[in-house]
């Protein structure tokens, strides 16, 4: 099916309805969103004097709701301007623009009698031809399309977005009884190209996939946390990052989503899945029971397993629902001898085998939790999917894990995994035992850098569709690499391009991570046509390594931290001055010194949830890598454009002395830090290393020239940095900034207006350079300074003094 989606129409601008807009928006898509017409006025619209005739009334709800949605945090939308592709009506007026649409999103309530009802309407008005599909969380699809044209059948299916739908990757696709198959190979495809998403094609089961495993995995846990008597706390801590969960685990996820919303979910499970074999697991708890009848929903009605409250000296505490007394209670901590064995182990899969291996209750949990999961998962093969990673792929992609069952039953081991199973006194699947006695002991193997799995009705193992637009660095970091120390993994990409890879703990640019990048350019310079610096944890990296640059500070090492400093200046300027192209591939934090390399590399590929900016503020210092001096050269390139040279490089200086980050790579253009014509932007992360090479090769293969380096900056003198001293003592004087502050933005100042030079000047990067170097050397003498340090390393958070 060689379509286009231009176009597309949002029926229902609830939450769901509203963020499923704003993702289209997203991606360029112009969408056109409608809901109901108000039945009846608002005070303020009878105070205004408006009639239920008016297209202020007519258009309340959707309006409302968008709006709603667009000051929503985190944010449903890349860019507040994407909203202008955003248009509003309502379901009387506007119905018939749908016929000039590509695509029909219905997500209106969960009640088929009403979604037949607006597909009934929908269809007076829809092309022949046009897609059409629902945003449900679990009623089957085929009631849905009854009664309606043939032409309507064959181009419905659900389309079950998960929410928030810009930060969930999850896109289970469902066919109904006559969904033409080129729609679902379509609708798949786009889900992964497109929007971004992990596209999984599902049965039209009760819940689909997703939601199918995942409301089991937490009412297992509700019942598990009254038989071993743990805390909320307890289970938070045992469910979160340390399995590569989320942060907010279980219960803290359940207040977020809301439990009435589980428990809708969970009672149509229940409802509807009488042979499920663990049936009984989908009744509800005692103690959910009467915090449904409470209505302690979770964050919607202010008060769930966790409630916000002020002391009586007004500060903010969290309180814990105790699921004995079911009153609410002072947090406690949750402490496992267990989890203090996995401190050291930074890869989370490498943890389960540990983990499961606790004399503690933790390890105890662990055992009977994953016995429980991959029973579960094992007999829901053939009925809610035929291929197992199609259930690991929903788990992450929609429920935010980092591994998926079968790829954690893979970690602790087929055998003991088996073991798991019966002392809960569950069988796994027949196939399982087949698997096993055909000689095969994982569900997974990585073979020529592709992922197989084992295929249940073949009984051997096959390739995971799909990967041939993807480089999976896991899968080739064996095999493929070139280079390795304790701070990066070199690997051949192939086609004469070269990754560069952090191993650093959170991706951190310390000494051996600046060895790793000059090893890299060195080798790509004499073997190879391209690098790409990428990799694929959670974030790109998080900065320099404060705390070698704080125990050089105390230990008063100022040459070696010069050295240092400069090592760190140089690797950048190689960056940009090699004789290969180099390509940056910045995702998740990029903050600090991970911004800074991709400010120097010749272009970025930067994934859409990219959070980047230069915070060295928050820890006393200024941008020290070469990110002072870049935004000096980048305003200067703004002179020649006309630009008022005072105010750009004042926005410049605001942005590095408010330590500005993007909240997402859109609005690092914005900032200044990724450049229009220059940088891309990728919407499925995934993708982004196999662009980030297909660039690097496109950039080798037409030409790359070393650029020469610049010697042509212009730089304001005294000009610039009068006008920045008048500032900076204006917000000490009116107590906007400390005195420790100013100091750093006097220092920053400094070296953007290129020192007190008497006039305007042309200047080279190494001037800059030079003096960025010094302010940041003199800033690590600062007492204030390494208190900051000292509060960073400990926190996490920046101090302010």
């Amino acid at each position: 099916m060689n379509m286009h989606i231009k176009k597309v129409a949002v029926i229902g601008s609830g939450i769901m309805g509203s963020g499923i807009a704003c993702h289209f928006a997203n991606i360029g898509v112009e969408v056109l969103l409608l809901d109901i017409v108000p039945r009846e006025l608002t005070e303020k619209e009878k105070a205004k004097g408006l009639t239920l005739e008016d297209k202020e009334v007519r258009n309340r709800l959707v309006n409302d709701s968008l709006a709603t949605a667009l000051k929503s945090k985190p944010s449903p939308i890349y860019h507040q301007k994407f909203a202008d592709r955003i248009s509003t009506g309502n379901l009387e007026d506007d119905i018939s623009k749908v016929a000039n649409v590509d695509w029909i999103i219905e997500v209106v309530v969960e009640r088929l009698d009403i979604k037949k009802q607006v597909f009934e309407n929908l269809e007076k008005y829809r092309t022949p031809g046009t897609l059409i599909t629902s945003n449900t969380s679990g009623i089957p699809i085929k009631f849905m399309s009854e009664g309606r044209s043939e032409d309507f059948q064959k181009h419905f299916c659900g389309t079950h977005f998960f929410n928030p739908a810009r930060y969930l990757k999850l896109f289970e696709i469902i066919p109904g009884p006559k969904t033409l198959p080129e729609v679902l190979d379509f609708l798949n495809g786009y889900g992964e190209k497109f929007l971004g998403k992990t596209s999984v094609v599902a049965k039209d089961t009760p819940a689909f996939i997703g939601n199918r495993v995942g409301i089991f995995s937490i009412q297992s846990l509700f019942h598990t946390v009254k038989e071993m008597n743990m805390t909320v706390e307890e289970v938070d801590k045992l469910t979160g990052p340390v399995i590569g969960r989320p942060k907010s685990a279980t219960f803290r996820t359940v207040d977020v989503v809301g439990l009435d919303t589980l428990v809708h979910v969970a009672n149509g499970i229940s409802e509807n899945c009488k042979n499920d074999e663990r049936h009984e697991l989908f009744a509800l708890p005692d103690f959910i029971q009467t915090m449904m009848e409470n209505k302690w929903l979770g964050s919607k009605s202010g008060q769930g397993f966790y409630k916000k409250v002020k002391d009586d000296q007004g500060k903010s505490e969290i309180l814990t629902l105790d699921l004995d007394t079911m009153d609410y209670r002072a947090k406690k901590s949750a402490k496992f001898a267990t989890l203090e064995l996995t401190k050291t182990i930074d890869k989370v899969v490498d943890r389960f085998s540990v983990l499961v291996d606790g004399k503690d209750k933790a390890g105890e949990f662990y055992r009977k939790s994953f016995g429980q999961l991959f029973a579960y998962v094992s007999h829901r093969i053939p009925e809610i999917s035929d291929e197992l990673y199609k259930i690991d792929d929903a788990m992450k992609a929609g429920f935010g894990w980092e591994h998926g069952p079968f790829q954690i039953w893979d970690a602790v081991g087929l055998e003991k995994g088996l073991e798991f199973i019966a002392s809960e006194n569950q069988t796994a699947a027949a196939w399982v035992d087949e698997m096993k006695a055909a000689g095969i002991h994982s569900f997974y193997s990585v073979k020529e850098g592709n992922t197989y799995y084992y295929d249940i009705p073949k009984k051997e193992m096959k390739k995971v569709p799909g990967q041939d637009a993807f480089i999976i660095l896991d899968n080739i970091r064996k095999s493929k690499e070139v280079f390795k120390n304790s701070g990066v993994v070199i690997e051949d990409l192939g086609d004469g391009i070269l990754n560069c890879e952090f191993q650093s703990k959170m991706n951190t640019i310390g000494g051996d991570v600046l060895t790793g990048i000059n090893k890299a350019i060195d080798l790509a310079e004499k073997n190879f046509q391209g690098l790409v610096v990428g990799n694929q944890a959670s974030n790109f990296s998080v900065g320099a390594n404060i705390g070698m640059i704080f125990m050089m500070a105390v230990e008063q090492e100022y040459d070696e931290l010069n050295m240092a400093i400069k090592m760190f200046q140089d690797t950048m300027m190689r960056m940009r001055y090699s004789a290969i192209p180099t390509v940056s591939a910045p995702h998740g934090m990029t903050l600090g010194g991970g911004c800074e390399l991709s400010l120097h590399a010749d272009k970025v590929v930067a994934a859409a949830e990219t959070y980047i900016g230069l915070v060295e503020f928050g820890v006393g210092v200024i941008p020290g890598g070469g990110g002072s001096k870049e935004f000096a050269l980048r305003a200067s390139d703004s002179f020649k454009k006309g630009d008022v040279e005072l105010n750009v490089l004042q926005e410049y200086f605001l942005t590095i002395g408010m330590a500005k980050v993007s909240t997402s790579a859109y609005e690092a253009y914005d900032l200044g830090i990724l450049q229009h014509g220059k940088d891309i932007v990728v919407v499925n992360k995934d993708r982004q290393i196999a662009t980030a090479k297909s660039y690097a090769q496109l950039m080798a293969e037409s030409g790359y020239t070393q650029p020469p380096k610049r010697k042509d900056v212009k730089v304001l003198g005294k000009q610039a940095l009068g006008m920045f001293l008048v500032g900076t003592d204006s917000m000490e004087a009116s107590h906007y900034i400390s005195e420790h502050d100013k100091k750093i933005a006097n220092k920053l100042a400094y070296v953007m207006a290129g020192g007190d030079l008497s006039e305007p000047t042309m200047v080279s990067e190494q001037y800059l350079l030079d003096l960025e170097r010094e302010a940041f050397l003199s800033l690590c003498t600062e007492r204030k300074t390494l208190e900051r340090i000292q509060h960073m390393l400990k926190t996490g958070k920046p101090l302010r003094n």
